[in-house]
């Protein structure tokens, strides 16, 4: 598929924009979205830049029925030179076409999906928030949307990008969340669909989080769903651990979603030759760390927060109160290296950053 290929059409009105100290995640959209077609026999195909709006499905669209839907979250930052740049992106995109290979979805072309985005972006290029600490989120997202209530994978789909300014994750600097040990309720299993990004996942996390917030703790940390025996990964994170020195996180095993910024996190302590393994660990060992003064630091890793320092476990009803409550040396370290990196701050020596060249005037 050409560039040219691709239909715009720009909005014929301009939404008013937050300021930096009104944005709230997801709760605002830029004025235009991307939108392409799959049909069966045809591929991808009718890609278009539009204006921001509602989309119109019959009731009987599969994604309404059975849930086959994937999607992605990164972002874009302003330098201070005023140079638009994404980090990692082809990265998600990757990651996007094996969530779709998990839920029966075609594969997108990587590179075209790059292009239409940078062409999005530079089109509402005045919607990315210049204050420190802000970016613009961007969701790319799968559905099914074939008309037809049997149980099999669909033979359309929408492919769409929408995109939503949004302010620092942590308004007063980072500050370390409380994290309860969930072993009632399953996430998911090896051989189910964990390591793919669907909307299926998270809506089965939300009775265990809404039972954690009633406890008083922000997030859940799943335990694996055979044993109740061995972490896999917080709510909306990844997670690692500094035991004695040593940097653990869990080794991907088909159940945990392979987070871009936890690859970042390892490939940047590698970087700085600093012990890091990726294996199986369980919720007795870091329990036997914090027992002995070994567990040094926790911290979770994503898109949203980059790093978010882990101050408290609840563990079979034993609190467990790492560094003090506060935040580690090592998780600010990484957070401002990151950040630094992804806003243009500090050099990208992993090349990693990837430039929004052209801003689209209109």
């Amino acid at each position: 598929m050409k560039e040219q290929d691709m239909q715009i059409t720009l909005s014929t009105t301009k939404k008013e924009k937050p300021k930096a100290e009104q944005l709230e995640f997801g709760k605002t959209f830029t004025d235009h979205m991307f939108i392409m077609d799959y049909t069966q026999g045809q591929g991808w195909h009718d890609p278009r830049i539009v204006p921001y709006q509602p989309l119109e499905l019959e009731p009987s669209s599969m994604i309404f029925h059975y849930g086959q839907s994937v999607f992605e979250g990164l972002k874009a930052y302003v330098t201070d030179e005023d140079e638009v740049i994404l980090f990692r992106p082809e990265k998600n995109f990757q990651r996007l076409n094996n969530s779709n290979d998990r839920l029966c979805i075609p594969h997108v072309d990587v590179d075209y999906a790059l292009k239409a985005l940078k062409t999005l972006i530079s089109i509402d290029n005045d919607w990315i928030p210049r204050a420190e600490g802000t970016s613009l989120y961007i969701r790319p997202f799968i559905i099914a949307t074939e008309p037809y209530l049997g149980v099999s994978p669909s033979d359309r789909y929408k492919f769409i990008i929408i995109m939503s300014p949004v302010g620092s994750y942590y308004k007063e600097g980072i500050h370390p969340v409380k994290i309860a040990v969930e072993s009632s309720f399953t996430r998911a299993v090896n051989g189910g669909t964990g390591e793919a990004k669907t909307g299926g996942n998270y809506a089965s996390s939300l009775k265990a989080q809404e039972v954690s917030e009633k406890l008083g703790y922000s997030q859940v940390l799943w335990l694996d769903g055979v044993e109740k025996k061995y972490i896999e990964e917080v709510g909306s994170m990844n997670v690692f651990f500094k035991i004695n020195g040593e940097i653990i996180t869990p080794a991907l095993n088909g159940s945990i979603l392979p987070g871009i910024t936890r690859d970042s996190i390892i490939e940047l302590l590698k970087h700085w030759n600093l012990p890091v393994s990726e294996k199986r660990i369980s919720m007795q060992d870091v329990y036997d760390a914090y027992k002995s003064g070994q567990l040094e630091e926790a911290f979770g890793t994503g898109t949203a927060a980059v790093i978010s320092p882990i101050g408290e476990f609840l563990w079979n009803g034993e609190e467990m109160v790492v560094q003090n409550g506060e935040t580690g040396e090592l998780s600010k370290k990484l957070y401002e290296t990151l950040t630094g990196i992804q806003t243009g701050k500090i050099q990208d020596e992993l090349g990693w950053t990837t430039k929004v060249e052209e801003k689209i005037t209109l």
